[in-house]
């Protein structure tokens, strides 16, 4: 693995977390004394939070305003990340071997950067990146390389050798169409894992002993 730059996706690659976004609007509906339908979790897969709390608002009669649906969200997930969000397994002695090599690194998240920040820095890890880089401040969403060459610009490293981090298909996907190498990791919320697999240079089911990704 030739490696100069490191672009690392937040939440299932270095966070344990996505299961929150998962559980987030369920949490919600809970906090309201509503109790979700079967099967929400399909119907708000691709949703992005504003289009759930539409969704959610008339789909569950609910009297209160987008923008109150929002904070209630945004409450829930500031909790989320300021005091439970973890690594995942390996993580942190992974970032510092990469770190001791001289690689330049930065996270491209679609996570709100105070809400990245807050957890990376509670775990101890904010201090190997360079930058952080957010879908909301890019303007779009990882179905889109942009927030993949804005990392990549700022890094100021050969693409070739600039390596993307991801555990989500669609993103993984977009970055390999742009022409990054592309270092798949498992996440047991990614429904399409094995197709991570298949189009990633490398592939790790773990940071825990991964150093060897880099030999």
């Amino acid at each position: 693995m030739k490696i100069k730059g490191a672009i690392f996706d937040l939440d299932g690659t270095l966070l344990d977390s996505m299961y929150i976004w998962d559980t987030l609007s369920i949490d919600y509906l809970k906090s309201k004394g509503i109790t979700p339908k079967s099967d929400i979790l399909d119907t708000l897969q691709t949703m992005s939070l504003g289009e759930a709390a539409e969704y959610l608002r008339e789909e569950y009669d609910i009297a209160d305003g987008i923008s109150e649906i929002m904070a209630d969200f945004n409450k829930i997930l500031t909790d989320f990340y300021n005091s439970k969000a973890l690594l995942k397994e390996g993580v942190a002695e992974f970032l510092a071997r990469i770190k001791e090599k001289g690689v330049k690194m930065c996270v491209a998240t679609a996570t709100e950067r105070q809400l990245a920040e807050n957890a990376l820095e509670r775990n101890g890890v904010l201090k190997y990146f360079d930058g952080i880089f957010c879908c909301s401040e890019v303007g779009c969403g990882k179905d889109r390389s942009d927030i993949f060459d804005r990392a990549h610009a700022f890094l100021k490293t050969e693409k070739a050798e600039t390596w993307v981090f991801e555990d989500a298909f669609y993103a993984a996907a977009a970055a390999k169409n742009a022409g990054f190498p592309i270092c798949g990791v498992y996440d047991k919320s990614e429904v399409n894992a094995e197709g991570v697999r298949e189009i990633s240079d490398i592939y790790t089911e773990s940071f825990k002993g991964a150093g060897d990704l880099l030999d």
